[in-house]
This record gives structure tokens, sequence and C-alpha cells, in this order.
């Protein structure tokens, strides 16, 4: 559940010009070299997006704090849905409570540390490797990773890849991030307004009953946008892998630059001493 939910807000930032050097063959046996920026159009299509989602208040975001519901969908079909309050600080905290039934679960991630309390089992733990992978994943998917520039830092590549369907009459601008190690994200923005609309990646899954591995779409549906202090960010982000629906995130509050405790993020010393 923490993987989807780290991919929703995603309204933010800045890209910057790569300089890529390449040579060409002179009949003279004589090398020439230039240098050309990354794809313009699609620096074009990210830069405007900032612009659309608030663009200097939207850069000066710090902390988010969120409330609302979250449904998982079992073969298209949905679930009870959970109540959850998310704690976010730029860029790499974060901490989910989930509640309902009785239950109450919280998720914690502070860069590469993280725990998750279950009271239903009474249990306390750190998260283990493929619980903060997920968290990695997540970050890495997420919109504010190519609008905040974070990719930068990791040597991936932005590209221009064109226009898609979205509808009746409708089309999206698609832009690219490929990173080193051959993994990849496609981010599509509403042609006219500019908006953020889709995030879409594959990932690999265990396939039921085997210990085999496939690869399999995931993609994020960016919805019902709405305006908090002059900053555009989607009241709900459904969630499909391979066209099939696996969960929604419906906010019902949005709060922005409000101060955020770090105690909210340290590790209690027991059971007892979380609040």
């Amino acid at each position: 559940m923490k993987a989807v939910l780290l991919a929703k807000l995603a309204l933010m930032t800045q890209l910057a010009v790569i300089a890529v050097a390449f040579s060409l063959g002179q009949v003279s046996a004589q090398t020439e070299t230039k240098k050309t920026t990354p794809d313009d159009k699609a620096q074009q299509i990210v830069q405007k997006a900032i612009q659309v989602v608030g663009g200097d208040r939207y850069l000066s975001v710090k902390t988010v704090i969120g409330h609302g519901f979250f449904t998982e969908y079992k073969d298209g079909i949905s679930g009870i849905p959970l109540k959850f309050v998310d704690y976010i600080v730029y860029p790499d905290k974060e901490r989910t409570e989930f509640i309902g039934g009785g239950q109450r679960l919280i998720q914690t991630n502070d860069r590469d540390h993280g725990w998750i309390f279950d009271a239903a089992a009474r249990t306390l733990k750190d998260q283990n490797p493929t619980q903060l992978e997920d968290f990695r994943l997540a970050m890495r998917t997420s919109v504010e990773n190519l609008l905040r520039g974070w990719w930068r830092a990791q040597g991936a590549i932005l590209s221009y890849v064109g226009r898609r369907e979205a509808g009746v009459g409708r089309r999206n601008e698609t832009v690219k991030l490929t990173y080193p190690d051959g993994f990849w994200i496609e981010y599509e923005f509403a042609a006219g307004e500019g908006s953020p609309a889709k995030v879409i990646y594959e990932r690999k899954h265990k396939k039921p009953d085997s210990d085999e591995m496939e690869e399999l779409t995931e993609e994020d549906r960016l919805l019902k946008p709405v305006t908090i202090d002059g900053v555009v960010t989607p009241y709900v982000i459904d969630h499909f892998r391979n066209g099939i629906q696996t969960s929604r995130i419906n906010y019902e509050s949005v709060e922005l630059n409000k101060p955020v405790s770090d105690a909210l993020f340290t590790k209690p010393a027991n059971i007892k001493a979380i609040k």
C-alpha cells in the first residue's frame, strides 16, 4: 500500500540541461566534436507543467499533510476503504497511518531506513529490504522525481516520446526518464493545459503459485486536480496493473508547508511509546 501512496502528490520542480557529446567523422579523417542539449521538447513540456501546478509556489512546498481514504481493488472490484493520514517532508521522509476496522498500521520511511507498527499483530519492526525497495521505487517513479530533478543525480536521461490518445478529442504529451540500469518511467501531460496526467513504468512480480517472475505494466492516473494555496494537486490517484485497477487514493484534505515534527519519523523504543 505504501508504494502506491508515495506516488501521489506528485507535482513539482526544475529540470536542467544535459550536454551529450558525439563525434562526426570527416572525409579528411579529421574529427569534429559537438555538444547538444537533451530533448528540448521534453524539457519544454516539463517546464510548462511546473508553471501549471503553481510555479514558484509549487517549488516552495517542503511538507505535505494529507487525510483521506485508501481502497484496494481485487480483480477490479473495490474493497473496504481505509482511512489514512500521510506526513511528507521532502525529499525523502514519509509516515503513513492507516486506520479502519479496529486496526492501525503505521509505515514510516526516513531516507534508507524505515519501520512498521501493526497494532493488530502488536509488532514494531524495521522494514525489510523488499519494503525499503518499495519506498525507493515509489520515490523514483513519482512525478516529484521528474519535476524536482532528483533523477539527475542518478544519471537518468530525459527524452520526448510523442503524443498519445487520452480519450475522445484529447491527447497527452509523453516524456521519458531512462536510467543507466535500463529502468524507465514515462510521464504523460495533457497536451492542452500541460497538467500531469499519468505515470507508467514496468515492474517485476512473482507469478501466483510460482517462483517465476514476470514484468507487468504499472500505471498511476492523476485525477480531480484541486488548487490549494496556489498549488495544484490531484485529489484522486488510481493505480492500475496491466490495465486492471488495484487501488485508489482519495484525499479529503491536503495541507502544505505545515510544521511536521522529526519525532514522527523516529522509531519508538517500544510499542507503548507509539503515539
